[in-house]
């Protein structure tokens, strides 16, 4: 691209008003050399896809195209191969004459156009759609159906070993496809769920479960033995629980994989957990955090000594914001230890230790070798038994500042959880110094978001938190959200910090609701707070907070 284009990009975004001057300065300034300036501000979430798409559009005069139900023309696809396709994100919709009519996520690069040119006899018209459409509808048209008939086996015929490692079998094919999909979607976890006559492929986004394939139940058998195989785990043993990981390249990306098996009464269920490496939550800013609570909880973990606790379910985004901590307190001058079950994301510049069972290197085991170590900061991965939260609390008044994660409801019942441990109150009461609830809400969608009067039922739960509420802003449901109305996530944050007060409750063992009164008048905010005030700025909606936090 010429510079005068590149420049005119950059204006047409600011005359567009989707973009300040001040954001394509540090854009232009920070970019690597080779990375095109559009794929550069969506990295930083300046723009939506759909904003540079619609610039684009008016800038080129080349329409935008939405697969979501384009009836796309399935005999093009012996001109443009599955893997050029999904390497240049292109598909080939339709030919009128000569002309061949080509959905791009790129449209101005012109190498391609002309290299299709040469290869197909057609004159290209490039149209426009986005990265995840194209990618979505490779992945769903392209050989689909075929190769489940290649698979039917008879009964007396075995699963050779060679369908399940040669490249070609369509086993294999079928696997990536899965995968593919998969992360295309943005997906946190697969689950494979054998039922009695099928199988679903149900994938979790951004945080819902939905099923995305049935497929056919005689494939059970050399599906699971597939992912098995890739895992390294025991293809002969099919009645215990297993755990491995996959390391594995899906569409030209490295992702990591922790694949959980489980025996139910129609053949074992696989969820396959999904850990982006290339995800970028290591900064404290992106994750959401209201400024009170993010000054609070930097002063907590800016101290020398003390424990601070994370806590929420599963799936709740507890290891990202203690990864984002880590990583902020991670500079030449201290050593930084974790203990992990397992290690998810590896940090540079940080010790981190794999928590293994079977020889005995337990949280506590890895703890106490741990301090041995002359550490400033140490994480546990999870503090599940009165042992291991006794040795990080111990450590933590000995002149080192412990992070870990618990599982409980909100902030305040971390503490009676600690004393269910049977921890003792004065070790509680010297060495906490605050806890964060969290958990994840879905964000409205940003290309479909609509501005819309609020319910009655809303107003009346925001009076009882003493707030106003002017406007809610909903999504419509586009093709970059999947119908769905959101997308992407953002979490919500209740930050308690202990102060001197709560301390001598805590080491008198009063009643817990003094705590609760002590955390009001310290203006706390609570996480049903914190969500409906991200719901006055148009974030999320008022269904998706009382979907994870209660009044």
């Amino acid at each position: 691209m010429s510079t005068q284009q590149r420049k005119r990009l950059g204006d047409m975004l600011i005359e567009a008003g989707v973009l300040t001057a001040e954001q394509l300065a540090v854009t232009l300034e920070e970019k690597q050399q080779h990375m095109k300036l559009g794929d550069a501000l969506l990295e930083r979430g300046f723009i939506t896809e759909q904003q540079l798409i619609e610039v684009l559009e008016i800038q080129l005069g080349i329409e935008q195209v939405s697969l979501y139900r384009y009836p796309i023309d399935t005999n093009l696809f012996t001109l443009i191969q599955k893997e050029q396709a999904q390497r240049n994100l292109i598909i080939p919709l339709k030919k009128e004459g000569d002309k061949l009519y080509v959905a791009m996520a790129d449209p101005m690069d012109y190498f391609i156009i002309e290299d299709l040119r040469l290869s197909t006899g057609f004159n290209i018209k490039p149209v426009i759609s986005t990265k995840d459409d194209i990618i979505r509808a490779v992945n769903k048209y392209y050989e689909t159906e075929e190769g489940f008939e290649e698979l039917k086996l008879d009964d007396k015929q075995e699963i050779s070993n060679q369908d399940l490692t040669d490249m070609e079998s369509p086993i294999i094919r079928l696997v990536n496809q899965l995968l593919s999909t998969a992360t295309s979607q943005k997906a946190s976890d697969i689950h494979i769920d054998p039922q009695e006559t099928k199988v679903l492929f149900r994938i979790r986004v951004d945080g819902v479960l939905r099923t995305e394939r049935i497929l056919p139940k005689h494939i059970q058998g050399m599906l699971t033995a597939r992912i098995k195989i890739l895992a390294n785990m025991d293809i002969t043993e099919q009645r215990v629980p297993q755990d491995g990981r996959i390391k594995i390249n899906v569409d030209y990306k490295p992702i990591d994989l922790r694949v959980s098996t489980l025996p139910t009464v129609y053949g074992e269920k696989l969820v396959l957990r999904i850990l982006d490496l290339s995800s970028s939550l290591n900064d404290l800013h992106t994750l959401g955090f209201n400024q009170l609570n993010l000054k609070r909880f930097s002063s907590m973990i800016e101290k020398p000594t003390g424990i601070v606790l994370i806590t929420g379910p599963t799936g709740s985004g507890k290891s990202s914001t203690l990864y984002a901590a880590l990583n902020k307190l991670n500079s030449e001058d201290v050593n930084i230890i974790t203990v992990e079950d397992p290690v998810e994301y590896q940090m540079e510049g940080i010790n981190q230790i794999q928590v293994n069972a079977n020889v005995g290197l337990t949280f506590a085991a890895g703890l106490r070798a741990i301090l041995r170590q002359d550490p400033n900061i140490i994480m546990v991965g999870e503090i599940r038994d009165q042992e291991t939260a006794e040795v990080a609390i111990r450590a933590s008044l000995t002149g080192h500042l412990v992070l870990s994660t618990i599982h409980t409801n909100d902030s305040l019942s971390t503490i009676t959880r600690l004393f269910d441990m049977d921890v003792e109150p004065f070790l509680i009461a010297s060495s906490l110094s605050g806890v964060v609830a969290q958990r994840l809400v879905r964000k409205v969608c940003r290309d479909c978001a609509e501005k819309e009067k609020p319910s009655p039922r809303e107003k009346e739960i925001f009076a009882k938190r003493g707030l106003s509420l002017e406007t809610v802003t909903r999504g419509s449901g586009c093709a970059s959200c999947n119908m769905t109305g959101y997308k992407g996530r953002i979490a919500i944050h209740e930050v308690l910090e202990i102060d001197e007060e709560m301390r001598r409750v805590i080491l008198n063992n009063d009643a817990f609701s003094k705590l609760r009164e002590i955390a009001i008048k310290n203006k706390t905010i609570f996480l049903l707070d914190d969500g409906l005030l991200k719901v006055k700025q148009g974030i999320t909606t008022t269904e998706e907070i009382l979907r994870v936090a209660m009044e």
